[in-house]
């Protein structure tokens, strides 16, 4: 398989930053080259930012919030110009879809699909909720009166990860710019363009210059300068829980700034022998590790079986993974793409490596695949006869890795899903209403799924336990990362 026919050419997209409304090289010219994880070609050169970039960048967000020219504007009108944004990525959903297929990896009916919709979808809702949310009165005595307000926080720094570069960034962006904030975003390296592009359509929705601006760069040389900065008031991060770590450190060596993380998973899926609908459980197992090619925070990565149904769940699993084989990310009918980079690439193989070594049985896959075209692709992976202490059924893959384990005991395997140092997501497949509550309980989960995997709305809280991450995107709880909330008490003499 080649992909020859793509009308793929250098310098497909401009890679320059965006500050304080402006396209712009990094001050220093330095750049680097953004390569297509589909077949290997370079798609544009894209600015490397640096210390120097994100001081302007965030001086003109501190500019803009000073002046008051986004923040003053009343809620009403925030809404507006949010709702406005939401449409300029249906307008140009087709270029965005493109966009990060080629920069990520990821298959076009997902990217134009799930992606720019989901995107869109959550600055609308976030626009529609400002001008609903009412401050408060406090019940205090009749000789006070005290006002409960929120207000922006000021300039807000935002770092997303690579697999999902337009959902993140709406997650983020929207409660914070609907908040009143200014925004700096530091896009991965691995995916930058769609973000660089969303900031393009806020100003022609009306957002005005230096309220939302994008500093593309490396985490050391960018990310670290704005996590640092002593002018940033709040920084929210998605990504690794090693790199969330840092970022908690250096929000308390410099200002003390608030710092939102959402980070790993390695999310436990219990089947039960009384699953009500085997085949079901089979399909959101394999498309819930498989689905964005593993890339996915909350994947179900641990699979546990009731013994007693092992083996033919296992047999209607291996049926399915021929639907999963990697193909062409820009064909309408692919469902797994290319993994972003030879680095993440080289790291899911040396995974499935090490799954072998230890003793895991593999089943499927566990090599890598499409080598002719120049891309990046893993066959889609599963390990059965795991147990708890092998390194695929602890560490975070990020990739089509399926690790597979067998229990008996209810406690057991509750135990076993908890004993990790990860707590995003979780699902729990029964019939039995008391064993489906008292499991979905007992597990530290941020969210647990009762007979389906990943169902999903804008308006639940995403987030998670122990080291997936403290504070929640999505829903009215996100406005609490991103505005301060100030008591105003006014003492009232009566005059009655």
């Amino acid at each position: 398989m080649t992909f020859e026919s793509f009308d793929m050419t250098t310098a497909l997209y401009d890679g320059r930053a965006l500050i304080n409304g402006v396209r712009v090289h990094a001050l220093d010219g330095q750049t680097f080259d953004c390569i297509s994880p589909v077949d290997g070609r370079l798609l544009t050169t894209v600015a490397r930012c640096g210390q120097a970039d994100v001081d302007v960048a965030v001086a003109a967000g501190r500019a803009a919030f000073e002046d008051r020219r986004w923040c003053g504007l009343a809620p009403a009108a925030r809404k507006r110009v949010m709702i406005k944004f939401a449409d300029q990525l249906l307008a140009h959903a087709d270029e965005l879809a493109m966009m990060e297929t080629l920069d990520m990896g990821k298959p076009i009916k997902y990217a134009r699909g799930v992606d720019v919709n989901s995107a869109a979808n959550c600055l609308r809702w976030y626009g529609e909720a400002v001008d609903k949310i009412y401050d408060e009165i406090a019940p205090t005595a009749s000789t006070a009166l005290a006002l409960i307000q929120r207000e922006p926080m000021g300039v807000v720094g935002v770092i997303v990860p690579w697999n999902y570069p337009m959902i993140m960034a709406a997650w983020k962006i929207a409660p914070a710019l609907a908040a009143g904030n200014s925004v700096v975003l530091k896009p991965s390296e691995k995916s930058p363009l769609t973000a660089l592009r969303l900031a393009e359509l806020a100003l022609e929705a009306g957002i005005p210059p230096g309220v939302f601006n994008v500093v593309p760069g490396y985490g050391p040389e960018a990310g670290s300068p704005l996590a640092l900065h002593m002018d940033v008031d709040c920084i929210a991060f998605t990504g690794s829980t090693r790199v969330g770590k840092q970022i908690h450190v250096m929000a308390g060596q410099s200002n003390l700034k608030r710092a939102w993380t959402e980070l790993g998973g390695k999310s436990p899926n219990i089947v039960f022998a009384d699953c009500p609908d085997l085949d079901k459980a089979v399909e959101a197992a394999l498309g819930g590790i498989f689905f964005n090619q593993g890339e996915s925070c909350n994947a179900p990565s641990r699979l546990f079986v009731e013994a007693s149904i092992r083996d033919q769940f296992l047999e209607k699993a291996l049926a399915l993974v021929p639907a999963y084989a990697p193909a062409n990310p820009l064909a309408p009918d692919t469902v797994m793409g290319a993994i972003v980079d030879q680095t993440q690439m080289n790291s899911v193989l040396r995974y499935i490596e090490l799954g072998k070594q230890e003793g895991a049985a593999l089943l499927a896959g566990g090599a890598q695949a499409l080598r002719d075209t120049g891309g990046c692709y893993v066959q889609p992976t599963i390990f059965a006869g795991v147990t708890p202490d092998m390194t695929i059924a602890r560490e975070e893959i990020f990739g089509p890795v399926l690790s597979v384990l067998s229990f008996t005991d209810t406690a057991e395997v509750v135990r076993q899903a908890n004993q990790s140092i990860y707590g995003l997501q979780a699902a729990v497949w029964t019939r039995d209403i008391n064993k489906a509550h008292g499991v979905a309980r007992a597990l530290r989960a941020g969210t647990v799924h009762v007979n389906q995997y990943d169902e999903d709305d804008i308006t639940v809280p995403f987030g998670g336990y122990k080291q997936s991450g403290v504070g929640r995107d999505k829903s009215l709880h996100a406005f609490d990362k991103y505005t301060e909330t100030k008591t105003t008490w006014i003492r009232i003499d009566s005059p009655v």
